[in-house]
């Protein structure tokens, strides 16, 4: 296809959509918005009315990438525009439909992350997200076993979680809640699960962000947690060699032969077509709260 040919996906017109971004795939800017048309019944639940941060790469993801938050009028009126008053206001980007998506894809971007809040109550966060970043010499094996054990202390204080890939060599632990608890409260929680962690097992975890505190160890990085901050939205592509595709995932496939970037924008349509059901279909009907006696667990109240 001539780079200069236009298609429509999703009702956008597609600019140069013969523009490879992904050699070693042969993924075309074309074939990224076909992906996401079709992944749209998966993703666009987790999408839905929540504020979006960008990553922008309109020449490929080796190119030139930016990270975009605040939208101007350039952007396509499918998209949603979110006033957002945190640091002086802005106006930020939500993508409710596919052809907002594509949309997107059109304007350069590949990458997508959420908000845990949605427009309807920005000020109290729906998802608690334990991000699981290990050092370079922590084996595979062992994130996948962190993960499972930050799952049984969750479950320890009465909370139920969910687990996705993130495209790069972590692991997302996710809890749903109701929106009850405004940014404050869910970040000293979230702190004060990740530091009782990693002082249970100093030699495996840290909550510290200081780079020379992970050396050998996981990060439990708790300070998605915060107003503003953001986590990959499922089913994104990553602007990574290889496409990958944050995935999420049934808890007993944290097992095993699984490795962090194995599903990836060339074979994930081929998982979703085999899947019996949405690992993510209970978190979305959850609507769990932090209690008292869930805080005095973590030394957080009297």
């Amino acid at each position: 296809m001539p780079d200069g040919d236009q298609v429509i996906v999703a009702g956008i017109r597609i600019s140069h959509p013969g523009r490879v971004l992904y050699e070693e795939l042969g993924l075309t800017k074309a074939a990224l918005a076909r992906y996401y048309e079709s992944v749209a019944e998966w993703m666009l639940p987790e999408l839905k009315e929540r504020p979006l941060s960008l990553v922008r790469c309109p020449l490929g993801p080796g190119e030139g990438c930016f990270y975009q938050k605040n939208i101007d009028e350039k952007f396509p009126a499918d998209i949603e525009r979110v006033p957002v008053e945190l640091g002086g206001g802005g106006l930020y980007a939500a993508a409710n439909t596919i052809s907002a998506v594509v949309g997107l894809v059109q304007m350069g971007v590949i990458e997508l992350h959420c908000w845990g809040s949605t427009t309807r109550n920005l000020g109290c966060p729906d998802r608690m997200v334990l991000d699981l970043d290990p050092d370079a010499r922590v084996p595979w094996r062992e994130v996948m076993a962190a993960a499972h054990h930050v799952r049984e202390r969750l479950e320890d204080l009465g909370l139920e979680s969910f687990v996705k890939t993130t495209g790069g060599k972590g692991l997302h632990v996710v809890v749903p809640l109701a929106p009850r608890h405004d940014w404050d409260e869910l970040k000293l929680f979230s702190r004060a699960l990740a530091e009782s962690i990693a002082s249970e097992r100093p030699k495996d975890f840290t909550a510290k962000a200081a780079k020379r505190e992970r050396a050998r160890r996981i990060f439990i990085d708790w300070l998605r947690n915060t107003e503003g901050a953001t986590a990959i939205a499922p089913y994104s592509v990553r602007a990574r060699e290889g496409a990958p595709v944050a995935t999420p995932l049934h808890w007993d496939e944290v097992v095993g032969r699984m490795r962090p970037t194995k599903y990836h924008a060339g074979n994930i349509a081929k998982r979703l077509r085999g899947l019996h059901s949405d690992p993510w279909k209970q978190l979305r009907r959850k609507h769990q709260v932090i209690t008292a006696a869930m805080k005095r667990k973590l030394d957080l109240t009297p």
